[in-house]
């Protein structure tokens, strides 16, 4: 019901803006921008959910095999002290426990094209559980949430925009985006059981929460001694072989099983295929209403306004944190222009990098993942991702100021 009333509160704001333009600034290209902006949209949601038709028919069909080799299963029993209290909806030792391991981890390790097929599979195997088909459970909330966090332990690709952009030291966001995303991911679980009353004081959430901040020091402190070209060559290395190793560890289960593993592997890549075609509808739509908003200058009044109020650094890098919720790309895009327009090694450059590595693309997500299983209702899973959006943007604030001033 909320993303109903946000969809059609863009397309509202969008024609009224575009109106205005139209009417008092003698604009006579608004219209015709956003729909053209409406035909592109759509072309890209059919291009994205075409691109991820390969993808997903892999991984898919890759975790088929780890399904039948008993790689779930073990993960799902290994993660069910945490699980149950994070997700007391699902039973001890579901399979959809080691999915949502998975998916967690290469969203960890920042391998978008692995994590994707994962947590459409770990959303499918929750909708079973589900005894709404048409609302999201507290579980599908919580999973969601963890995802739209966005917490990345290796941001490559914001460090290759930063080289390819000429910073001196493209690495010096690496420390400042892992503690931005951090916070972010915690804010979203602390957020989200407090809407389904989860006790937070558990020992097992304590323990595992203080195990989680050790761990993320950890590596901060071990990346934080290489230098920039060595950083980037060890966590390319680690992420490739941790995913070959994935793939080789559930053919070799398999294998193990005694299962003929072709076969195992040709009924989950069907469904990928399957999954890839039904989330078109919902791609195109959430897709089409961030285009329209953006094409009829919403976006630029919106950051107007926000700079007539506040007078801070900081506001000249805040399309990037407002974009990307709404878009991956567009928050990318309005990040390499902020460091082309004000240097790399700017404060807003630097700014717009952590904004873009602090959380995740929290619509797409949302139309993504619950359009995979055909939720409407969403409950509270807008405001609960939106509000780990909002820490991460206040922390990735804090966190530049203190380290670049």
């Amino acid at each position: 019901m909320v993303l109903n009333y946000i969809w059609i509160a863009f397309f509202v704001i969008a024609f009224v803006v575009a109106a205005f333009k139209l009417v008092f600034e003698g604009d006579t290209t608004v219209f015709s921008s956003m729909m053209e902006s409406t035909f592109s949209s759509s072309k890209t949601a059919f291009e994205i959910s075409l691109g991820l038709t390969g993808v997903l028919s892999l991984w898919l069909g890759v975790m088929k095999i780890g399904e039948k080799g008993g790689v779930v299963d073990a993960l799902s029993r290994l993660l069910s002290p945490i699980f149950t209290k994070l997700f007391p909806d699902i039973p001890k030792g579901h399979p959809a426990n080691g999915s949502i391991f998975m998916n967690i981890s290469a969203n960890m390790l920042g391998l978008d094209n692995a994590a994707t097929p994962l947590g459409l599979k770990a959303m499918e195997q929750l909708q079973s559980l589900n005894p709404d088909k048409k609302t999201a459970s507290d579980s599908m909330i919580m999973f969601l949430v963890l995802n739209t966090s966005g917490l990345t332990l290796i941001p490559v690709s914001i460090l290759v925009y930063r080289a390819q952009q000429g910073a001196a030291q493209p690495t010096d966001v690496f420390i400042p985006i892992l503690l931005a995303t951090f916070f972010s991911t915690l804010a979203g679980v602390l957020v989200t059981a407090v809407y389904q009353r989860i006790n937070l004081f558990n020992r097992t959430i304590l323990l595992t929460l203080g195990g989680m901040s050790a761990f993320v020091a950890a590596v901060i402190w071990g990346f934080s001694r290489l230098d920039g070209e060595t950083m980037n060559l060890v966590s390319t290395n680690v992420a490739n072989i941790m995913l070959m190793s994935i793939i080789m560890a559930f053919i070799g289960a398999g294998v193990r099983r005694r299962i003929n593993v072709y076969d195992a592997f040709i009924e989950g890549a069907k469904e990928g295929f399957s999954t890839a075609v039904r989330i078109i509808p919902y791609l195109v739509a959430i897709l089409v209403a961030v285009g329209v908003f953006r094409a009829s200058g919403a976006m630029d009044m919106l950051m107007d306004g926000v700079k007539s109020v506040v007078d801070a650094r900081f506001v000249d890098a805040l399309p990037t944190a407002l974009m990307k919720p709404l878009s991956g790309s567009g928050a990318r895009g309005m990040m390499v222009d902020a460091m082309s327009a004000y240097g790399a090694d700017s404060f807003t450059g630097r700014l717009s990098c952590i904004f873009q590595g602090s959380t995740d693309t929290t619509f797409y997500i949302l139309a993504v993942y619950f359009g995979s299983v055909g939720i409407r209702n969403t409950r509270h899973a807008v405001a609960c991702g939106l509000m780990a959006d909002l820490a991460g943007i206040v922390a990735a604030i804090l966190i530049c100021y203190f380290f670049f001033g």
